[in-house]
């Protein structure tokens, strides 16, 4: 335990890297993210994910200091955000959408630049991702691609070896290449270093290879927040055909999504055990009824239709 502005504060090694309790942020009478509550256990990956508007980039801009935050708590290795985001930006890396940095540098002086704010900055990490990534150090910023750009904010990001890695879709709008090497990176650097990544993204494949854990925000809300594996193990997409002329009796309080096209009614159930499926024969005029996993993607499309009430 430390004590830092008069609060006592757990960093402990095994304490949560990310702690959000009861986050919220509203502009004017909306709420961007209301009551958000999440750990990210240290050395685990986690991907944010939810369609635009959802509070993805508001929870991360909050937790990096760049937006106060409402109501509720963020803390990032034991340290109230609020209060200690100098300290916390030492131990954390922060990869944006948009990389905003001195365009007339060359890389070499970027890195210098970059270099002086952090005491751990480790030389022979910066190196490695330099030769990894194929980044010439006397282009200038401004003759960069944005995939080029993008390698360049990550190894910005992590050269002093920081415990915790926030990306805030970083890999939007690169191309398939590009975004497996910046990919390669990341993965190198969590396994190297053992650290904490916090990602948001569109690419839910990305997401499905990379994380340990998922969130799933709608409309500012927690909707899911559990291990990858264990979201597609317990969900299913059901198919049942119905008989002639009648509609389903009893809908399973599990279903996330739903649609009956003539015959045919399709359903998203999580979670989905044997019981439920035996309620469903015995509840609906069914003749036939067939489970079948389901990918991420095609269960976070299930979600928000869901919300959305859209077939």
């Amino acid at each position: 335990m430390s004590t830092i502005k008069g609060e006592t504060i757990a960093t402990e090694a095994n304490g949560p890297a990310i702690e959000l309790e009861g986050l919220t942020k509203h502009y004017g009478g909306t709420a961007a993210v209301e009551n958000l509550t999440l750990a990210v256990p240290r050395g685990t990956t986690l991907g944010l994910i939810g369609p635009n508007g959802a509070g993805k980039s508001t929870t991360i801009k909050m937790l990096m200091g760049m937006l106060t935050i409402d109501a509720g708590r963020a803390r990032i290795l034991g340290l109230d955000v609020s209060e200690n985001m100098p300290a916390i930006k030492q131990r954390i890396g922060y990869v944006p959408e948009l990389h905003q940095t001195y365009r007339w540098m060359r890389i070499s002086e970027l890195i210098g630049f970059t270099r002086s704010f952090y005491k751990t900055w480790n030389d022979d990490v910066c190196d490695s991702l330099l030769d990894l990534f194929g980044l010439d150090r006397r282009k200038k910023v401004k003759q960069l691609s944005k995939g080029m750009l993008t390698k360049v904010s990550l190894l910005l990001a992590v050269s002093h070896e920081p415990e915790v890695l926030i990306l805030d879709e970083p890999m939007s709008g690169l191309d398939p290449l590009v975004r497996e090497e910046f990919l390669d990176g990341v993965l190198r650097v969590v396994c190297e270093r053992q650290c904490t990544v916090l990602f948001s993204s569109h690419a839910l494949g990305d997401v499905q290879r990379m994380a340990d854990n998922v969130a799933m925000l709608y409309d500012g809300k927690l909707l899911v927040h559990c291990p990858v594996d264990e979201l597609l193990s317990s969900a299913k997409r059901v198919r049942a055909v119905l008989r002639d002329g009648v509609l389903p009796r009893w809908q399973p309080p599990e279903t996330i999504w739903q649609q009956v096209q003539r015959r045919e009614w399709l359903l998203t159930v999580n979670p989905c055990s044997p019981a439920l499926l035996d309620q469903l024969q015995a509840e609906n005029p069914v003749e036939h009824v067939e489970v079948n996993s389901v990918g991420l993607e095609d269960l976070f499309k299930d979600y928000v239709k869901g919300r959305r009430g859209t077939p």
